[in-house]
């Protein structure tokens, strides 16, 4: 043990010597590739069947809940990592290693279990239409009965960002990227086409490249990190470590999951509006999570620095450095809302042909450059609070605004007032902005302090 502390140690690089820029453009490179994973699913079935756009649409949206129960342990995992890191203590790596690896693919097991047997009642509790369902439950049949190649990566990724390691996803999601479009290419208008598995062939795609980045995750663990899991890091079975890790990880995902399980309803909420609000939710989610990438980026990086500075003890470090990255991340942000805004109904026309999804989809752009000021407060402070220990006010504060402010007011407006899609926006923007608020004074007055994990671990 001692001696592979001691490679560990000499292979461990600090990431408080590098800056959040070259932390965070990997990162950002990695969640464009990831989302374009997704959103090439889109654009390549809407020149094929208008439906299943709806119907991966709906389908992603539960399934994108259910992979929040594997970050309770890949969230906490980043997080103790970074600590243990950070205060240079190497000696119980392997150790949680192999009880973040094995507990979420157990877990992962049994959800994709759930997912493969009870898809279809799933998808009629959201009010998926009729006429989507076929195609939605295919989808998820396959996707979902095959998550748990996602949930083991998702442990492996959070690892390899603890250790500074931020390139590795950029490439893997670039090698996903080309497996699912040659995938989709092929199933849906190439040499497979005669199949007219449609759906069907796009989950198929989508699988196979989830495959291949679990393989490389595999080969870059153990020739890089240089970690290593077995059998013998559980005998006896380190119960405290997963009682650490379960301690972090469920009220870490407990804001994740109380914002995802929200976008459900509102899902729901929705789904009874017809299908042109349902396929304009969809682009207008597209170009938002484009606007706010950079922050997210630039959120995760600065995470992992504040968990290598709260394990060392520096926290003036830590708070100068968020703050930096605030200013920064607001700028950016608000500036591609902005572009986004004026030039929406450009983009949108090379998405759907239907000038009424066009139109509502742009006045959607217009809402979210105010709902763009909270969110971005909320990415980079909410990440570093969970990074220094601080993981149980963010997520009571989340419970009560996400469901209080952005679930209630989008029912009162949007269907109660009949404000449609807007309502259900201006819902959302209300509750980041208010949540915004409430975090950033919150991290003014350094509450978040003292609330380190290692210190009593150790």
């Amino acid at each position: 043990m001692a001696e592979s502390s001691a490679k560990l140690k000499k292979k461990q690089v600090d990431p408080l010597k590098r800056t959040v820029f070259s932390l965070a453009l990997p990162i950002f490179f990695q969640s464009l590739l990831g989302l374009s994973l997704g959103y090439i699913d889109t654009i390549m079935l809407s020149n094929y069947n208008d439906i299943a756009v709806g119907a991966i649409g709906n389908a992603n949206s539960i399934l994108g809940f259910l992979n929040l129960a594997f970050n309770i342990i890949s969230s906490a995992t980043g997080v103790i990592v970074s600590q243990y890191l950070g205060a240079k203590q190497f000696e119980k790596m392997n150790k949680i290693y192999t009880v973040a690896i094995s507990f979420n693919l157990a877990l992962s097991v049994v959800i994709s279990l759930i997912v493969f047997l009870f898809s279809e009642p799933l998808l009629i509790i959201m009010q998926v239409p009729a006429e989507m369902i076929p195609d939605a439950n295919m989808y998820m049949k396959i996707v979902g009965g095959t998550i748990f190649t996602q949930a083991v990566f998702n442990a492996f990724s959070s690892i390899f960002m603890s250790h500074g390691k931020t390139g590795f996803g950029m490439f893997v999601s670039l090698g996903m990227n080309i497996v699912n479009i040659v995938g989709n290419y092929c199933f849906l208008y190439g040499p497979l086409s005669f199949l007219d598995l449609g759906t069907e062939g796009v989950a198929i795609s989508t699988c196979l490249s989830r495959i291949f980045a679990l393989v490389a995750a595999i080969i870059y663990f153990y020739k890089v990190i240089q970690g290593r899991l077995g059998i013998k890091y559980l005998r006896p079975f380190p119960i405290n470590i997963l009682k650490e890790l379960l301690k972090l990880g469920i009220p870490t995902a407990g804001e994740n999951i109380s914002y995802n399980f929200s976008q459900l309803v509102l899902q729901a909420l929705i789904n009874t509006m017809g299908m042109v609000a349902i396929n304009a939710r969809i682009y207008a989610n597209m170009m938002c999570t484009f606007t706010y990438m950079f922050a997210y980026s630039a959120a995760i990086a600065t995470q992992i620095i504040v968990g290598h500075s709260v394990g060392a003890n520096d926290y003036d470090f830590a708070y100068k450095r968020v703050m930096k990255t605030l200013r920064i991340g607001m700028i950016v942000s608000i500036s591609i809302a902005v572009i986004n805004w004026l030039v929406s109904g450009y983009t949108f026309k090379a998405f759907s042909d239907d000038m009424a999804v066009v139109e509502l989809a742009s006045n959607m752009m217009f809402i979210s450059i105010f709902l763009e000021i909270g969110r971005t407060t909320n990415i980079v402070i909410i990440n570093s609070m969970k990074a220094a220990g601080d993981v149980k006010f963010p997520t009571i504060l989340a419970i009560f605004s996400m469901w209080g402010i952005s679930v209630l007011l989008a029912y009162v407006l949007g269907i109660v007032m009949n404000m449609g899609l807007a309502g259900v926006w201006i819902g959302m923007a209300c509750d980041e902005i208010f949540r915004g608020i409430i975090v950033f004074i919150r991290w003014q007055r350094g509450t978040w302090k003292g609330k380190r994990i290692v210190s009593s671990a150790a």
